[in-house]
């Protein structure tokens, strides 16, 4: 063999051998349930950095270095393995949800940033029923009131900020009862009964944990972790409903951690994957998905990514049936 040909099939297995490395690495980190921000951000970006081992299984195959290739491969069934579920209908806990259906919009605002007047018309053509809002403030509040949000949900449980992206918020058209700011959040952390003519009351939480990657990545687990217990709290209701930006993707093993106790999220009841949201601001698209609704004994029907116009989110409407 000559020279040039064997330093190019050597560089091939190298190539191979990062790449399975690189893999390796973040799915570990997805398994771990640690409060480390360098393994946080592998987890959330496990799912990108499967390009590594897909790029050596090419490049090995081109060097014949079959072995490295087939282990490339080998890796890559693993991993899709892990989120399978999440890609097929009805993996998710089992309900027998059979009442009336309520459409739910989850948008972050963007430090108020986001278009009041899109948002709006959306809501309206969309014929939304309830909208949970984060980073919302006191001018975007205004703003929103201003473009005819009060007209289509009458309901409203606000905290905005004056600046910072803090805020939160509920808009519903149907009434709202025994609504609170949850203690522990750094961001607000709401909750609120829907009166949607049940027996029993729809339980909301509008959440948005601190992000791991401006605080301190131990306050970030424990406010996944708290978050939790106020979700196992509700989990005896007929019908709960948590709706919001996570700061996690389903990759962070903390993520997956709520989805117990009858938990589940939409994408996997209904088979939707991997829902990239964040973020939408820069040259490249949406490479995390932290924006998620999560269901109790109620059931998504159907799930959307929208785009939220000003925001660097995209944001989600679901139809959720109820028991």
């Amino acid at each position: 063999m000559a020279p040039r040909r064997l330093v190019l099939r050597r560089l091939s297995a190298v190539v191979g051998v990062a790449g399975i490395v690189t893999g390796l690495v973040a799915l570990i980190a997805t398994q771990l349930d640690v409060d480390h921000n360098i393994v946080i951000v592998l987890a959330s970006v496990a799912p990108l950095l499967m390009i590594a081992p897909l790029i050596g299984a090419v490049v090995s195959g081109i060097g014949r270095q079959w072995i490295v290739c087939a282990a490339s491969l080998a890796f890559l069934a693993l991993f899709g393995w892990s989120v399978s579920p999440l890609y097929i209908v009805g993996t998710g806990e089992s309900t027998s949800a059979n009442g009336p259906s309520i459409r739910l919009m989850q948008a972050n605002l963007m430090v108020g940033a986001a278009d009041p007047e899109s948002l709006v018309a959306m809501v309206r053509e969309r014929n939304v029923d309830v909208v949970t809002v984060q980073e919302l403030t006191y001018q975007e509040a205004e703003a929103l009131e201003a473009a005819g949000l009060e007209e289509v949900l009458s309901h409203q449980f606000l905290i905005p900020y004056a600046d910072g992206g803090g805020g939160a918020g509920i808009y519903s058209r149907f009434p709202l009862s025994n609504p609170r700011s949850l203690d522990g959040f750094s961001p607000e952390t709401l909750s609120a009964e829907l009166n949607v003519g049940l027996a029993q009351p729809v339980t909301l939480f509008a959440v948005h944990p601190a992000p791991a990657y401006i605080s301190p990545a131990s306050v970030w687990a424990a406010e996944q972790q708290r978050l939790g217990s106020y979700m196992d709290e509700a989990a005896g209701m007929d019908n709960v409903i948590v709706s919001g930006d996570f700061n996690a993707s389903y990759s962070n093993k903390q993520f997956r951690n709520l989805l117990s106790n009858g938990y589940t999220s939409a994408a996997d009841q209904l088979g939707s994957g991997l829902i990239p949201t964040y973020p939408t601001d820069k040259w490249y698209p949406a490479v995390v998905g932290i924006d998620h609704i999560i269901t109790k004994g109620a059931a998504a029907t159907s799930l959307e990514r929208i785009e939220i116009e000003g925001s660097d989110h995209h944001g989600l409407i679901a139809d959720i049936t109820l028991s």
